[in-house]
C-alpha cells in the first residue's frame, strides 16, 4: 500500500509540477493558446494558481519523505482536489476535457484516505 501512494504521490507531484510551473513561467498570452480560460483571467491569479500547484507538488512528497510533520502530506492531497474541482468546473463551463483533472482529484483523494489512514492504524 506504501508504495502505491508513493507512486500515486509522485504521479501528481509531477503533473501539478508541470503544471503550476507553466502557469508561473509562461507568459499569459502563450499559455493560452492551450489554456483557454488563462486569456480571461488576470496574470496574478493565474501566478498565483501556478504557485499553489506547486506548493501542493512540494507538500504531496517533502513531508513524508523527511519525516517532518508528516500530516501535511494528506492534507496537501486534499487542498490539490480543490483546485482540481476548480479545475474540473472551469473545463466544463468552457467545454473542455476535463478528464484529466478528474483523474488527478480521484487520486488526491486516494492520498488522502490512505495517507490518513497510516495515522490511525
Amino acid at each position: 500500500m506504501n508504495t502505491a501512494l508513493w507512486i500515486a504521490q509522485a504521479f501528481v507531484a509531477l503533473v501539478v509540477t508541470l503544471t503550476g510551473s507553466a502557469k508561473l513561467f509562461v507568459p499569459r498570452e502563450q499559455l493560452g493558446r492551450q489554456m483557454h480560460w488563462a486569456t480571461s483571467w488576470p496574470r496574478g491569479r493565474i501566478k498565483l494558481l501556478g504557485l499553489a500547484e506547486v506548493a501542493g507538488a512540494v507538500g504531496l512528497i517533502l513531508p513524508m519523505a523527511t519525516r517532518i510533520a508528516p500530516v501535511l502530506t494528506p492534507i496537501a492531497a486534499l487542498c490539490l482536489l480543490v483546485l482540481m474541482l476548480g479545475a474540473i468546473g472551469t473545463h466544463r463551463r468552457l467545454g473542455e476535457r476535463f478528464l484529466p483533472a478528474v483523474v488527478v482529484g480521484a487520486l488526491c483523494v486516494c492520498i488522502a484516505i490512505g495517507r490518513f489512514a497510516g495515522f490511525a492504524g
